[in-house]
């Protein structure tokens, strides 16, 4: 992901050439953080670096949200995450390419945090499917009331084996990419640890975090 903070980076074009040297087949930025103009010029250039476009939906307003499922339509992503407004959205992408995952549990405020229980994802997920979305975004790392490893699975039961379960945010290292693949996700998502510097401390700058990053996903096989 494009972005730091839950927010699209000013940098972001620049970033997507890292990406594309790389061979990263998905890229993906927030709503917020830059205007309509630059999430276009933006979803252009992933696509012209050969990978696919991803939107995640942060606005903390219902209004804000269902104007950025718009949007994203509009941009053409190829999957737009977050959002908790399903049946509204869905209803926005009628007729379009793009999938929707909508957030499970209690997300609020920004960054993100999320409340509710393994149980109540569980049930969200299988509602979720029953309605048409393509998976579900799992903030699991951000839980302030579950495991985040067992959010991670109750999406997976929900969802069974057709859904895509992505685990967004705060995916750090190793270990938590090894744990969330054993729990049932089929990708997260990895933005200001990889900026920053952070997920492999002493490394080196973006390129060599996303190498890193590569090569931990490598070893999960």
């Amino acid at each position: 992901m494009l972005t730091r903070n839950d927010a699209t980076v000013e940098n972001a074009l620049d970033l997507v050439e890292i990406a594309r040297e790389l061979g990263l087949r998905h890229i993906g930025f927030k709503d917020v953080g830059a205007e309509a103009p630059m999430l276009s010029r933006l979803t252009a250039a992933i696509r012209a670096a050969g990978a696919s476009p991803w939107m995640e939906v942060v606005a903390t307003t219902r209004e804000a949200e269902l104007r950025s499922v718009a949007l994203g339509r509009d941009l053409g992503v190829d999957l737009l995450m977050g959002g908790v407004h399903v049946e509204e959205a869905l209803r926005i992408l009628k007729g379009s390419a793009t999938r929707y995952l909508p957030f499970a549990g209690k997300p609020s405020g920004h960054p993100t945090r999320l409340a509710g229980s393994a149980a109540e994802v569980e049930a969200q997920c299988r509602a979720f499917a029953a309605v048409g979305c393509a998976g579900v975004d799992i903030l699991a790392y951000r839980a302030t009331e579950a495991e985040p490893l067992d959010l991670v699975a109750a999406c997976r039961r929900g969802f069974g084996e057709k859904g895509v379960v992505v685990a967004a945010g705060s995916v750090n290292g190793a270990e938590r990419i090894a744990s969330v693949r054993a729990a049932g996700a089929d990708a997260f998502t990895i933005g200001t640890a990889a900026i920053e510097g952070s997920y492999a401390p002493g490394s080196g700058p973006l390129r060599a975090q996303l190498e890193a990053v590569l090569a931990d996903c490598r070893a999960t096989r």
